[in-house]
């Protein structure tokens, strides 16, 4: 496939409004593709190089590209530059110029040579990457070249997220979306949907069925679904299990003993790999007698003086790329394991919680104590119970509790009533945090006019349509230093218009979109039906939105999909009225 038949498909992407429409568009570029370059377009068109795991860094500013522009078009980095920034998009600049060239490059060449220019680096690499960028954009038409700069910038959003490139591949193979429940099991298990999108156009759907977790891969982690009250839980589960839940980093870890030198990898919740941030833990990891593992555990800052733990914000400071020996030493950790899902090439995901916690009982013995421990654990037998070790937790300074059913197979990708969070605010009445993904803000008066922000808009995440759909506008909980960091933040990821996964009632509009990048904690009283604000509203009921919501910081070990989900916020809407 050419390069400039993906760049026009993307176009007519970006110009359609409707989801099934953009479905449909993605699934005619596929079924046109070879394997190889289903994996490549796969993700490019979500505007990465690769999977997020795997790691990218072209490292090329965009004053470099204005300085590549101007070279090639003949103009000053100035003119460039003011161009830009009336039009807003380096891209769309580029798009507007006419070259002659004698170049029809080819998906897999473009893809290639754009890695070539990401592993440039030493003495002088900015102006071989500089020339080589050059190279690259005058082999290209003016929209293909629109699209690469935009890969190169990380500014590539057509609007979709890998759940629409799921149905995609099911319109793609079926006509239809009927493969996509076992195309996402397959992406839950598998996290990188190149590869998935490769191996359905080599193998067929029956090779998906058959997908097994790969150590050096993440697995989409399990998530938990909530409820107000202990009694509320046991009347859910029946007799079950209980773990205290820590405010700190959830790892994915794998290790894989075979290869030389032996793998250990720590993924953050959001997939992305953190294994430099962890060094301290990697020791205690190797000592394990296994030769492969895949296991979850929570990272979190402990006291060391007082044995206490410390709050996220503390933990989430270990997230440097630098220092990372001076950060070991002012803030260790301690990483509590809580589930194994792959261990001496064996998948233990179709087993129960029970058989999967014995495995983890018989790993850690050996395991540095100092660093890895398994977390608590005890049954619950009656509802009472489950109040009274609630009870101890939130007097050990802890944030509550993770209910789990003793006979449930381990789900990858999916939040349901597996697993259970009963957190202390969520005891009694609404004022648990809600994750919330920042959309645009407005424009400040008075004191705030100095700002140039006096409020932002948030919104929830509905998997169903793949959009960002809003829930509170806010204006409280944030300093004056809050303020000037919140606007350079959403400065940085500004969208010319609304974004097409964002949902809005034109009354809400911001004065300045953002595209739906940074995960927020937002707190409320309480969860209130609205006409205006569109998380979960449909054609039989109004939206809904947050009473007095105040913003609580920033949650960056979370992508935009780990959001709230909009069906969370109808059942926390539910449960203010069951207490």
């Amino acid at each position: 496939m050419l390069f400039k038949d993906l760049a026009h498909a993307f176009l007519e992407i970006e110009k359609e409004s409707s989801r099934l429409g953009m479905t449909r568009l993605l699934a005619g570029v596929l079924t046109d593709a070879t394997s190889q370059e289903a994996d490549i377009i796969s993700n490019i068109s979500l505007g990465q190089l690769r999977a997020p795991f795997l790691g990218y860094q072209f490292n090329i500013a965009e004053k470099n590209i204005i300085k590549v522009f101007a070279e090639m078009l003949k103009k000053s980095e100035q003119e460039i530059d003011a161009q830009a920034k009336i039009v807003g998009d380096l891209g769309l600049v580029i798009e507007q110029e006419i070259w002659s060239t004698a170049h029809d490059l080819t998906v897999t060449q473009v893809y290639e040579m754009l890695e070539q220019i990401e592993k440039i680096s030493g003495l002088g690499s900015q102006e071989e990457k500089s020339s080589a960028l050059q190279h690259l954009l005058l082999s290209l038409d003016p929209l293909s070249a629109k699209y690469v700069v935009r890969v190169i910038l990380g500014t590539l959003r057509l609007g979709f997220s890998d759940m629409t490139l799921i149905d995609a591949l099911s319109w793609m193979e079926a006509g239809d979306k009927s493969l996509r429940h076992t195309i996402e099991h397959a992406y839950n298990i598998c996290a990188d949907i190149g590869y998935i999108a490769k191996l359905l156009k080599t193998d067929g759907i029956e090779a998906l069925k058959k997908m097994v977790p790969h150590v050096g891969t993440p697995i989409r982690p399990a998530g938990a679904e909530r409820l107000a009250t202990p009694s509320a839980i046991f009347e859910k589960l029946g007799p079950c299990i209980a773990q205290p839940k820590l405010d700190g980093f959830r790892l994915q870890i794998h290790l894989d003993k075979t290869k030389t030198p032996a793998l250990v990898k720590f993924y953050s919740r959001n997939l992305i790999d953190m294994s430099h941030m962890f060094p301290d833990l990697a020791q205690a990891v190797l000592d394990l007698n296994v030769q492969t593992l895949i296991a979850e555990g929570e990272a979190i800052v402990f006291d060391a003086n007082t044995g206490s733990f410390l709050p996220f914000q503390e933990t989430v400071k270990r997230k440097r790329k630098h220092g990372i020996e001076k950060a070991m030493e002012e803030l260790p950790l301690q990483v509590f394991m809580f589930d194994v899902l792959y261990l001496n090439g064996k998948s233990l995901l179709p087993l129960t919680h029970e058989t999967r916690r014995a495995q983890l009982m018989t790993l850690f013995g050996s395991a540095d104590q100092k660093a890895v421990k398994i977390i608590e654990e005890v049954h619950i037998n009656n509802a009472k119970e489950l109040e009274h070790y609630f009870a101890k937790n939130i007097s050990a300074g802890l944030e509550g509790l993770v209910v789990k059913r003793p006979d449930a197979i381990y789900q990858p990708g999916k939040r349901n009533f597996n697993w259970i969070k009963l957190k202390r605010s969520e005891e009694g009445h609404l004022d648990d945090t809600i994750d919330c993904v920042i959309l645009g803000y407005y424009s400040g008066s008075g004191k705030r006019a100095s700002f140039g922000v006096g409020a932002f808009l948030v919104g929830v995440y509905n998997p169903h349509n793949d959009s960002f759909e809003t829930v509170a506008k806010i204006g409280t909980g944030l300093k004056d230093s809050d303020w000037v960091e919140l606007k350079s933040k959403c400065d940085q990821i500004q969208a010319l218009e609304k974004p097409k996964n964002v949902i809005c009632s034109p009354e809400l509009s911001p004065d300045v979109w953002v595209n739906p990048e940074i995960v927020c904690m937002i707190r409320a009283d309480e969860i209130t039906v609205s006409p205006l604000h569109a998380a979960a509203r449909s054609e039989y009921h109004l939206g809904y939105a947050l009473r007095f919501p105040r913003f609580m910081g920033y949650r960056p070990d979370k992508g935009p999909l780990e959001a709230t989900t909009a069906q969370e916020i109808i059942t926390l809407y539910n449960q203010q009225f069951n207490k």
